[in-house]
């Protein structure tokens, strides 16, 4: 998929600027916590997941203090529940946004009007979510000799490689993710984000410059609600019209 952008990496290019304003550490605190109240402690070493949301957030210079404060917070007593949503954007494509609320109602409703804003449409369980993947997301920095590269990525375990401009994307397994993250670590390859993910089966190309600003700006206004951790789409928009928007 060389030359186009799935809502992954812009998603990181957005993460990164925010982190210069200090906005998503929000996020991230709140995934902190989440992880501490599912997914087996306070201790990175024995709850991976924990372990993997601290890396992701120190990777954007995350202070130290607030990555403390969040595993407190998630030790405590606050009734945090995890919520996927599923509904149609712009241009019809496929949405899942994943919340963390302690207050179901009042998010549901935010987040359906946020839908129904840019004409798109609320959808129940199953609808969006059935061309979705669950994988892990591993990204390094590409070599100038991609095709020597990819191979050694296969042999670390990668179940699947995309090239894109400056990135390699190496897709696995959810429950081989450490194992291949070990195995490139010991290759040497300096890993820049590894997560849990959905990724699209399939994904609907825009090659208009308008309905890609109109679609970018609902993912936008999605990813800044403060109860949204994470925001997946299926739409895939080649380089050249991301690069008309941005001019």
């Amino acid at each position: 998929m060389s030359g186009h952008s799935h809502f992954a990496t812009i998603k990181r290019t957005k993460e990164a600027n925010d982190a210069k304003k200090g906005k998503v550490f929000s996020k991230f605190a709140r995934e902190i916590a989440i992880a501490v109240k599912t997914g087996g402690g306070t201790d990175p070493e024995f709850n991976y997941k924990l372990r993997m949301i601290i890396d992701k957030a120190r990777t954007y210079n995350m202070p130290k203090d607030n990555i403390e404060r969040a595993i407190s917070r998630g030790s405590g007593t606050e009734a945090l529940e995890v919520i996927n949503y599923e509904g149609f954007g712009p241009c019809g494509v496929g949405v899942i946004v994943e919340v963390a609320t302690d207050n179901r109602n009042r998010t549901a409703q935010e987040i359906k009007n946020l839908f129904e804003r840019v004409g798109g449409s609320w959808s129940g369980p199953g609808s969006v979510s059935f061309n979705f993947d669950h994988k892990g997301l591993l990204v390094v920095n590409k070599e100038s000799n991609f095709e020597e590269q990819m191979l050694k990525l296969i042999d670390c375990g990668a179940e699947d490689v995309e090239e894109l401009e400056v990135e390699v994307e190496v897709y696995t397994s959810p429950d081989k993710l450490r194992e291949v993250r070990g195995n490139m670590e010991k290759a040497g390859f300096i890993i820049k984000s590894a997560e849990l993910i959905l990724k699209p089966k399939t994904f609907q190309q825009i090659t208009d410059s308008k309905d890609a600003s109109k679609i970018l700006a609902f993912m936008e206004q999605l990813d800044d609600h403060d109860d949204v951790q994470n925001v997946y789409a299926n739409f895939d928009i080649p380089d050249e019209v991301i690069k008309q928007i941005e001019n």
